[in-house]
């Protein structure tokens, strides 16, 4: 709860306005009550200044009603917009490595399904916060009457919360297990578009994922919201008995014991009946309490589980005269093998105005060295030293924005984010005509008119907005994987050498053994060893068994 009490003192003022207008209008209900048992009995001559007390309390009742709900929807909306940008600037500043472990699934959980019950429970406040001041009220006014009846209800209410404490907790535990069956569920959703063309062309697997993977999901987090949901009806229905118990006891056992007159037991009636209501709708929004509160923990256990990169806050380096990884190593699980993987010890340096082909067999570990080297991986041993200076925590931001990068599985925005200057759109354009894309897409300031390209277009359009960046170190990830073959021969011998020639470092991820004669170096990589370095000429030499 401690992201919410940030949140309420952020807005201190407007939430003690609303809780002050709904406990006014709450207690402006009780005094209706009131009046209207006085009117009962009340004199012709005194009809009149009840009715204008009557009248301006019911005014009054009206305003604050109005405020307070419209405050506290307010308060609602601002809470679940901060609370989306904590979640979010915690996903940007988290490591690369802790957002592949944690996933998406859970994140997006958070910053829709989560927040909206933080929502709800903003909505549900202001009958909260009435109903309870109406009770309260009502109690003050038996009291008033009758003391002895005050205690029979203060011991009757403590007997009802003691029961109803019992299933409130059994309740929470199913919400809890519930919500933690809901983060499967929301990847195994995202798998129903991800693997959407894999599910059309197999009839059996479609079927088992839905009937029986998806399903079985499905039926779980019913069942566990079910029971949760019946354990708040069970003790909202405790609530009501508890209630019309203590009417009974008040009416046929403490009015035989206790002298009443005719005129407090028609007061009795009247607050009892009108009681029922407020204490079936307080009861009743405990369920969104405590779905809010398995919300919050939610929130709270995922922005705990991704802690900040420590970030030096200096602006970004220009150039380098040396990249050297000295002994770094990096371990990691691999599922699909079920085996610990492991790259390095790797020694390697690049300088600017050199192209590099890292070369390899599928698996060799070969975009994990380049995660690396780029800095989105830490070394887990060694080090990397960027002009003979060890890069550090602090310093690992900065190091990255040396590079531009295109790796196979890129995501491209739709938009030249982060990119201003006056003569982008035109710069971009030059491109798109260089790439033959200009026929596809326009950009108009800073943004692309479509994305609805094939994946070989849409990796040319990748590259266009990593020419853009305009960095000192280029990397690419099988980035001519999906061209054809002109395009190929155009990104080997025009674009890399234009890159070259501008002093750019550059280094190609690539099973292209025809090309392997055009790198200054090709580094080789066997199982995540270090297996051989040396001229493209010689790698080339050897391309029938360096090809995967």
């Amino acid at each position: 709860m401690t992201l919410l009490l940030k949140l309420a003192r952020n807005a201190r003022w407007t939430l003690f306005v609303a809780l002050v207008t709904s406990l006014v209008s709450g207690f402006g209900n009780a005094g209706l009550v009131a009046l209207i048992n006085q009117a009962l009995s009340a004199s012709p001559a005194q009809l009149g200044r009840l009715g204008w007390q009557f009248a301006g309390l019911g005014a009054i009742v009206l305003v604050t009603r109005t405020a307070s709900q419209t405050l506290f929807m307010d308060l609602g909306q601002r809470a679940k917009a901060n609370l989306r940008m904590q979640t979010i600037r915690r996903l940007g500043d988290a490591s690369f490595r802790q957002l592949e472990q944690q996933g998406a699934a859970r994140s997006l959980a958070v910053l829709t399904q989560d927040l909206d019950a933080i929502v709800m429970l903003f909505v549900r406040m202001p009958a909260l916060a009435m109903q309870s001041a109406v009770i309260a009220g009502c109690l003050a006014y038996l009291g008033v009457l009758s003391w002895q009846i005050l205690l029979v209800a203060i011991l009757t209410i403590g007997i009802g919360a003691a029961g109803f404490q019992l299933a409130n907790g059994r309740a929470l535990f199913h919400l809890r297990a519930s919500r933690r069956r809901e983060d499967d569920l929301v990847r195994h959703f995202r798998a129903l578009f991800d693997g959407a063309k894999e599910l059309k062309l197999h009839r059996r697997r479609r079927a088992a994922f839905i009937d029986d993977t998806l399903a079985t999901h499905v039926e779980a987090v019913r069942v566990q919201r079910t029971r949760g949901y019946v354990l708040y009806a069970a003790a909202a229905s405790w609530g009501s008995f508890i209630l019309f118990a203590f009417i009974g006891i008040t009416l046929f056992v403490v009015a035989r014991r206790v002298p009443v007159s005719p005129h407090v037991m028609s007061g009795y009636a009247v607050v009892f009946l009108y009681m029922i209501m407020p204490i079936e709708s307080l009861l009743s929004a405990i369920p969104n309490i405590g779905t809010a509160r398995v919300a919050l923990e939610r929130i709270e256990q995922v922005n705990a589980e991704l802690p900040p990169e420590a970030v030096a806050n200096l602006p970004a380096q220009p150039a380098f005269e040396r990249i050297v990884l000295e002994g770094v190593t990096h371990r990691y699980f691999r599922e699909k093998e079920n085996e610990v993987f492991t790259l390095g010890p790797i020694d390697l340096a690049f300088t600017p105005g050199e192209v590099v082909y890292l070369i390899g067999g599928n698996g060799s570990g070969k975009t994990t060295l380049a995660k690396t080297i780029v800095g989105l991986y830490a070394p887990e041993g060694g080090r990397i030293l960027l002009d003979g200076v060890p890069v550090s925590e602090a310093d690992r931001d900065n190091y990255r924005q040396l590079f531009a990068v295109v790796f196979s599985d890129f995501f491209l925005f739709d938009s030249l984010l982060g990119m201003r200057f006056d003569t982008l759109d035109r710069s971009a354009h030059d491109l798109l005509v260089q790439l033959q894309l200009d026929h596809k897409v326009r950009i108009e300031n800073g943004a692309f008119s479509t994305l609805e390209l094939s994946q070989g277009q849409r990796k040319r359009l990748a590259l266009l907005v990593a020419y853009l960046e305009d960095r000192p170190f280029y990397l690419f990830d099988e980035w001519a994987a999906d061209q054809d073959p002109l395009f190929k021969d155009v990104f080997y011998r025009t674009l890399l050498p234009e890159l070259k020639a501008k002093g750019k470092t550059v280094v190609v991820v690539t099973h292209d053994d025809r090309y392997f004669h055009l790198a200054d170096r090709c580094i080789k990589l066997d199982y995540g060893q270090l297996v051989e370095s040396g001229a493209g000429d010689e790698s080339a030499s050897q391309a029938p068994f360096l090809a995967p």
